[in-house]
């Protein structure tokens, strides 16, 4: 029932992008106001209201859910409000659902070309908060003069009304605590069991209609429904990680209501979802050796000064697989387990600012003791001190469940955890690979898991961002969406994931200037850390 590790990790959680300060650092104070800016573009039909809806933006405060949100919500150079739309654009009389938008309106007026509408990744991910922790960086790249940056939480998500909610803080607590290696018949029974229970609290506690319409199908539906409503009449879009299959979906449904598009971390278009998996597991195992090398010349490495990766991974496996049978005390009365130390380690990979923490975890957990490693963990699963989780997880498998083909038949499902831990050693867990069935084989809706040949929509050419020691979304995978969707490839020579608006002011210029004026980059293009 926990979010696989394989999850595409939104920007916000991993790149160290932290909330903004609560005083008014990114503009004039804003006053609330009302905009009724659409009908504009193609209106699909009965979809009038929703097109031309307005919009009452106000004071972010009241749409934050956690602490972090709670501070950088303060800036009162943001303003917030909230979108409807249909549950199932099916039937657009029928139940509707709020998404929550977060504005950074542009510095200069007279030089806004319009919205740039942005999505951090998950699936899951909250993008009024990540458009929140980079309105700095915004401004200090450019963008912010002529783009209102918009963040929205997407149907089902953080400030969007309904939510999906599967587990309360107390039951995921306790289900981070439980032995997910025990292959056993057994092991995998109890397993199973687990997961038909989660399935079923999903069904009980969030409405079907929304668990049926949380696939990205519908969310591209949202974002035109948005671009239509902040009066645009061309969509400016960014996505990270899985928003880069936002993008590439809206892409394909809208081509004509694209103006530019920018996708960095790609989810390869030619992968099925197992050999996805499998590359991704190559791909942070490569940034473990990584750490490993960097850590081998430090003062002090909680795996020693052999940076040779098999030592690395037999001196991890040595520090983290007695969890499995004996977790570490927290400060705060908690135990870590090995499903959280291995998290934890996951966690840190995607950007080289968490592997001082990563090195530091290890070194406490050689002595015994498991806090730093749990806030890792805490942090990835959105965690705050006061035990409250957001719903990253449950909405990450509410939406995995319905875009991808579920697997059903456990002498497949056992292949493919071999094939990961062969494609991964630092997370062997040295018990025979498991045959049982994840959460989506019990998923109380039906998959819409479709094969569509990945090519050029006809829609503008979008700018893809690739990182080489990317861990979650192999470079290669943006090698193949550029080529896929014919667009410009901007190589990024560094061990993390993502890398527009993280501090490289090649990366953050090149894709400026593709924003403003649509040029893409020379083939072969590149910047380095």
């Amino acid at each position: 029932m926990s979010r696989a590790l394989t999850v595409l990790a939104a920007l916000a959680a991993v790149s160290g992008l932290a909330a903004c300060s609560p005083t008014n650092a990114s503009g004039p104070v804003l006053h609330p106001h009302t905009d009724r800016l659409g009908p504009v573009g193609p209106v699909p039909p009965g979809m009038e209201r929703f097109y031309g809806q307005e919009l009452h933006w106000g004071p972010c405060a009241p749409y934050a859910s956690s602490d972090d949100e709670r501070a950088s919500f303060q800036d009162r150079g943001l303003e917030c409000a909230r979108l409807t739309v249909p549950v199932d654009y099916a039937t657009p009389q029928g139940p509707t659902a709020t998404l929550g938008l977060l504005r950074k309106p542009a510095t200069d007026r007279s030089e806004r070309i319009g919205s740039l509408v942005m999505n951090p990744g998950g699936p899951g991910a909250s993008g009024m908060d990540a458009a929140a922790g980079m309105t700095d960086q915004v401004n200090t790249s450019g963008i912010g003069r002529s783009f209102d940056l918009v963040g929205f939480d997407p149907r089902g998500i953080g400030a969007a009304r309904p939510q999906v909610r599967c587990l309360t803080d107390p039951e995921r607590d306790g289900a981070r605590t439980q032995n997910d290696t025990d292959s056993s018949p057994s092991g995998i029974e109890r397993i199973q069991r687990d997961e038909q229970e989660y399935a079923a609290k999903c069904a009980q506690r969030t409405p079907n209609a929304l668990l049926q319409h949380m696939g990205t199908r519908d969310v591209v539906k949202d974002v035109d429904v948005l671009r239509s409503a902040l009066g645009e009449p061309k969509l400016n879009f960014l996505g990270y990680s899985y928003g880069t299959r936002i993008g590439m979906e809206y892409s394909r449904r809208f081509p004509n209501n694209v103006r530019s598009m920018v996708l960095d971390g790609a989810i390869d278009p030619t992968q099925t979802t197992n050999e996805e998996s499998v590359a991704q597991a190559a791909g942070f195992q490569k940034a473990f050796e990584d750490f490993a090398v960097w850590c081998s010349h430090q003062e002090s490495c909680a795996l020693g000064r052999d940076p040779n990766p098999r030592r690395a991974v037999a001196e991890f496996q040595r520090l983290t697989r007695p969890l499995m049978h004996e977790p570490a005390p927290v400060e705060d009365g908690r135990k870590l387990s090995y499903k959280d130390a291995t998290t934890a380690a996951t966690q840190a990979l995607y950007s080289q600012s968490l592997w001082r923490p990563l090195n530091t975890g290890l070194a406490q957990l050689s002595h015994g003791r498991g806090s730093k490693l749990m806030s890792l963990a805490d942090s990835y699963y959105e965690r705050s001190a006061g035990g409250h989780y957001a719903n990253v997880t449950d909405a990450y498998n509410a939406v995995r469940c319905i875009d991808d083909p579920r697997v059903t038949d456990p002498n497949a499902q056992r292949a493919s955890n071999a094939r990961y831990r062969e494609a991964a050693p630092f997370l062997d867990d040295g018990q025979p690979p498991s045959s049982a069935l994840d959460t989506c084989a019990y998923w109380p809706v039906p998959s819409t898991a479709r094969q569509e040949p990945a090519t050029d929509t006809g829609a503008p050419p979008p700018l893809v961002i690739s990182t080489t020691g990317d861990p979650a979304t192999p470079y290669q995978s943006g090698v193949h969406l550029a080529n896929a969707m014919g667009g410009g490839l901007l190589t990024f020579l560094s061990t993390q994931h993502t890398a527009f608006l993280q501090g490289n002011s090649c990366v953050d210029e090149t894709t400026r200037r593709y924003l403003t004026t649509g040029a893409l980059p020379a083939p072969g293009a590149r910047c380095a850390e």
